[in-house]
């Protein structure tokens, strides 16, 4: 099969990161017989040095016309005053949040998972981990907070800021339809983070939501206020399954399940819309501190490829060789810098890309070697 893949590597490490999942997808299509092409979009401070915008119609015209997008991180120092210095909608992230309405991908999918291997990385005591978790994000992405009506004005010679967070029970509904459905795979348990006690969207999205798990019977639905999701996500992870939150709420409790799973540098992220288009892309953000060192850490990138072939692709099984494939580089002992612990082999951000993408197809030659 040929897949055509709109690549967009942006600002920082994204570059470098891309490139390793892009060779990990390469030996895939090798191993299994499919042929991934990629069109490079331009994309955030990039786009802005060449263009002057973060995002450009064209830019957009051929995502649309792609079978998914891969992303790398977009951005770059807030204190750089060529690309921040600016309106908010000429900003590198407006062509992010840009990128994700003119696609409609309002359901973000963000696993968290702790290896086995990485605990020791893992900032919380033992006691806590357990057994360890295995938990997903589902974050509603194109609506609240960050899409609502915003200007900054002198209001009776005052300076004032308004942000406005908004929602309509069909922005709610179809997120969580999308969560309940991803935990009928798993193990049926959806907690759903508001704050109802304070906001009349919450109260809404607590309403909608319950009105949704009336058609999934199998699954548990509770409701959990965010401040108290904070406080739980590093008292007891294991307790979640699929956690279900609106944009802001999504975007800070993701960051922090990224770190209980030992760096922010293994967590991976789908961004999808109605149908089984998807953008995929780390969770971490451009790291410009670390840019060109050959330290970042890939597998965010390549884990988010693995999602891609689920996903858009339908490629169970060259999903699950690519998740084998880094389980076993981490059994082994290797590590980039920011999971790095003593008894284990550091290695740069090529290498890692290299270790996994020698290990796909093992498990094909193991089989046949059996036989």
């Amino acid at each position: 099969m040929n897949y055509n893949i709109a690549v967009i590597p942006g600002d920082g490490i994204g570059p470098e990161i891309i490139g390793e999942a892009r060779k990990v997808l390469d030996k895939v299509g090798s191993v299994y017989g499919h042929e991934f092409q990629y069109t490079e979009v331009l994309m955030g401070g990039i786009s802005i040095d060449a263009y002057g915008v973060p995002l450009t119609d064209e830019a957009l015209e051929t995502a649309k016309n792609s079978d998914s997008v891969l992303l790398g991180a977009v951005g770059g120092d807030v204190g750089n005053s060529r690309w921040y210095d600016v309106a908010p909608n000429l900003r590198p992230e407006a062509g992010l949040l840009a990128i994700r309405k003119g696609l409609n991908l309002f359901a973000n999918i963000r696993p968290a998972y702790l290896y086995k291997e990485l605990s020791d990385a893992c900032p919380l005591k033992r006691e806590i981990i357990g057994d360890g978790f295995d938990m997903v994000i589902m974050r509603e992405l194109t609506g609240g907070l960050y899409f609502g009506e915003r200007y900054t004005k002198e209001v009776d010679g005052v300076m004032t800021a308004v942000d406005t967070l908004t929602y309509n029970e069909n922005e709610i509904r179809r997120i969580a339809v999308k969560a309940f459905d991803i935990a009928m795979k798993r193990r049926k348990k959806v907690t759903s983070v508001d704050k109802a006690n304070v906001l009349d969207s919450s109260r809404l999205w607590r309403n909608v939501v319950e009105e949704v798990a009336k058609d999934y019977p199998e699954v548990t639905l509770t409701h959990m206020l965010v401040d108290n999701c904070a406080m739980q996500l590093v008292m007891n992870p294991g307790q979640f399954d699929v956690i279900l939150t609106e944009n802001m709420f999504g975007d800070i409790l993701s960051d922090e399940a990224s770190m209980i799973t030992g760096s922010i540098g293994m967590l991976s992220s789908a961004s999808m819309n109605e149908s089984k288009f998807g953008m995929y892309e780390p969770s971490h953000g451009s790291a410009p501190d670390i840019a060109g060192k050959n330290i970042a850490n890939p597998i965010a990138t390549v884990l988010s490829a693995a999602m891609m072939l689920r996903y858009s692709f339908d490629l169970d099984r060259e999903a699950a060789a690519v998740e084998a494939a880094v389980e076993q580089v981490l059994k082994e002992g290797y590590r980039t810098a920011d999971i790095y612990s003593e008894m284990c082999k550091k290695v740069s951000t090529a290498e890692m890309g290299d270790l996994i993408a020698e290990r796909i197809g093992k498990e094909k030659e193991c089989a046949a070697h059996e036989k």
